[in-house]
């Protein structure tokens, strides 16, 4: 079965060879990894929050280090895992050996759908459609409609990474159904029910099943389309979980909101081992330094929960494989490591995430983003009046402002806005609105 679960194809070339074989020293899936890492929309994220506001003084994480991590973390995994199928499946070594490849590609591009300023933007973004536009309904199909009021950052990438844009090729990034599988999260259209977390939009409908027919994924349902989940997207899925639960630990405390030992007792249960308590002890009465200390705790902590997430894999293979499973594999932790996760999730909502630099941002992005929507909607929506055509001129040439149908001219206005940088998003708020126009106000 990995032999096809592991597949070549690639969007814009269905017809192409789907072998592993390398092409220039590589396979197919490093291929994969060294296009998004040399892509300008993987640079962008570089310029996107994580949590808290860029830049500063002390540089946090952003989209882009977040992501590098994430896609660490899941390689590692990808190589835990890879070594135990291939003594399972030995006939199938060939194939399996790719795992490593493709789970750090597909870290790399979980992420590239995100819009500016954090999460955040996802709201935003989903409820300025939904606030201001209910009387396009009629005009849209429920799941359509869905697209835009739930907007979600995971169905964006997908829809990032392989839509035609003008004057490019077909396919978009032309990336391996395997690695494209690996970041649908959640193997369903929006249509399915009135949620705000699925796979893919309607545009993107067609290839979704495209590309789970071809890897042999279990459909549930042809209309709504659901699929179970391809078995790499939940080693995708952990070292996410995994990251997202201890890095912005590290920012809080390199920026004063949470102190050395907050930090220290909030990783300490991850990081200890009762089998080799020694050497931990060991190592942080070597290290003195505050800043090294965490650095330290946090390492180990990955590690250690790098293991028992491939362990949960293993033990839950054969339910994995016959797409029956369901469960994030952080989930399926031993008591200690949920316990000491519930902690960090606590003081992270309590002491982090509602920081008063966090809500600013939040706060700003909100301003920003909803006059961006609301100014470039009505231009796509109203291309005859003068004012639109100034603003449709803003627009990039790759994106297809000519659209005619009200989905097709909305989807437009999502992509240029989500594949914004914050940086971007506040040049060009200030420019629109008057309050930073260069030669007139300064």
């Amino acid at each position: 079965m990995w032999n096809k679960l592991i597949c070549g194809t690639r969007t814009g070339k269905e017809h192409a060879s789907s072998t592993t074989t390398p092409t220039i020293g590589r396979s197919h899936f490093q291929r994969d990894y060294d296009r998004l890492i040399f892509s300008s929309a993987f640079r962008r994220m570089q310029n996107k929050t994580q949590v808290f506001p860029l830049p500063g003084a002390v540089f946090v994480h952003n989209r882009l280090t977040h992501s590098l991590e994430v896609a660490s973390v899941g390689r590692t995994l990808g190589s835990l895992i890879a070594d135990e199928l291939v003594s399972c499946h030995p006939d199938q070594a060939e194939s399996i050996r790719e795992i490593p490849h493709i789970v750090a590609a597909a870290c790399l591009a979980h992420d590239m759908g995100n819009p500016p300023f954090g999460h955040a933007g996802e709201t935003i973004i989903s409820g300025y459609f939904r606030d201001n536009h209910s009387d396009l309904q009629g005009q849209l199909t429920k799941g359509q409609w869905n697209d835009l009021v739930f907007f979600d950052g995971n169905a964006n990438a997908l829809r990032l990474l392989t839509a035609k844009m003008n004057g490019r090729r077909d396919g978009g990034f032309g990336l391996s159904y395997s690695t494209l599988a690996s970041i649908i999260k959640y193997p369903y259209e929006s249509s399915l029910t009135n949620k705000n977390k699925f796979g893919f939009f309607q545009a993107e409908k067609e290839l979704a099943h495209n590309i789970a027919t071809t890897l042999g994924l279990k459909e549930i349902s042809s209309d709504p389309l659901k699929f179970e989940r391809y078995p790499l997207t939940f080693l995708v899925e952990a070292a996410d979980d995994i990251c997202y639960l201890l890095m912005d630990l590290e920012d809080a405390h390199k920026l004063g909101i949470l102190s050395s030992d907050e930090v220290f007792n909030l990783l300490y249960p991850l990081a200890y081992d009762p089998n080799n308590e020694g050497e931990l002890t060991e190592n942080l009465n070597i290290v003195t330094d505050p800043n090294e200390r965490i650095a330290y705790l946090r390492a180990v902590a990955i590690s250690r929960l790098i293991q028992q997430c491939a362990a949960a894999y293993i033990a839950h293979i054969g339910e994995i494989e016959t797409g029956n499973f369901h469960t994030p594999l952080i989930k399926l932790l031993p008591q200690s490591f949920l316990d000491a996760a519930d902690r960090i999730v606590d003081i992270s909502v309590k002491k982090i995430y509602n920081h008063h630099s966090v809500v600013e941002i939040e706060i700003a992005g909100y301003r920003i983003l909803s006059t961006l929507c609301n100014e470039f909607t009505e231009a796509m929506l109203h291309p005859e009046r003068n004012l639109s055509k100034k603003l449709i001129t803003r627009i990039p040439v790759q994106y297809n402002t000519q659209c005619k149908e009200p989905y097709e001219r909305l989807m437009t206005v999502v992509d240029f806005i989500s594949g914004m940088t914050d940086v971007y998003a506040l040049e060009l708020y200030r420019n629109i609105t008057g309050i930073s126009i260069p030669g007139i106000v300064k």
